[in-house]
């Protein structure tokens, strides 16, 4: 049975791009179920900005190919209502998760 379909966030790809090989592993497999991964806009925004604040050249060309190869999902307000509502609810229940690094208050 291959694993659900999944977006993957903004930390985990940029430990895939590290080549770490858990999430490399993770990754290989589910790209052998379904041939390509999804990722979001925003991740693609957070992961360029990093790249670009180094000047890192090669890695942009290289994460621009990954981007290409793969599903870039976009923003829409649906999403970003149901993110809201995630939030939301996370928050209440004092279970809120990483956001760009940082644990929101």
């Amino acid at each position: 049975m291959p694993p659900p379909q999944v977006l993957l966030d903004t930390d985990t790809l940029s430990v895939y791009m590290r080549r770490e090989a858990v999430v490399v592993g993770h990754i290989e497999d589910y790209l052998e179920a379904y041939s390509q991964f999804n990722l979001s806009i925003m991740t693609r925004y957070e992961v360029l900005r990093g790249l670009k604040a180094k000047r890192a050249a090669a890695k942009i060309r290289s994460f621009d190919r990954l981007c290409l190869a793969n599903t870039i999902l976009p923003l829409t307000d649906e999403i970003v209502e149901r993110a809201a509502d995630v939030y939301a609810d996370l928050y209440r229940r004092g279970e809120l998760i990483s956001a760009g690094g940082h644990y929101q208050q």
